[in-house]
């Protein structure tokens, strides 16, 4: 959504102002450390074959329902911190580095 251009805007802001989606984020920089529901395996081929972790296991992580998740994901993703693929039905999400990257370097520049 923001390949080539971020904002800073209240969209990201928003996405920002919760407690679970900037672990959801935290989690995602080192997943194989925090998706503790699955092996390092798992965690290694999902992040290789499926380009993310699957919901399920974010889900698991939170500790919240499988519905307040999936929002908290489609926040993050329309904010362009997140990137999702989608393998049959179920969807796997990873962090959009660059956005994040580009997120930190906004900041120290504009506020």
């Amino acid at each position: 959504m923001y390949t080539h251009h971020m904002e800073i805007n209240e969209k990201l802001f928003k996405a920002l102002a919760n407690q679970t989606r900037l672990n959801i984020l935290r989690w995602l920089k080192d997943p194989e450390k925090e998706i503790t529901s699955v092996s390092g395996e798992t965690v290694r081929f999902m992040m290789a074959e499926k380009g993310g972790i699957c919901v399920a296991d974010i889900v698991t992580k939170a500790g919240l329902t499988q519905s307040t998740v999936s929002t908290y994901l489609k926040l993050l993703l329309d904010a362009g911190l997140l990137l999702s693929e989608r393998h049959g039905k179920w969807t796997y999400y990873r962090r959009n580095e660059e956005n994040i990257q580009r997120l930190g370097q906004l900041i120290k520049e504009k506020l």
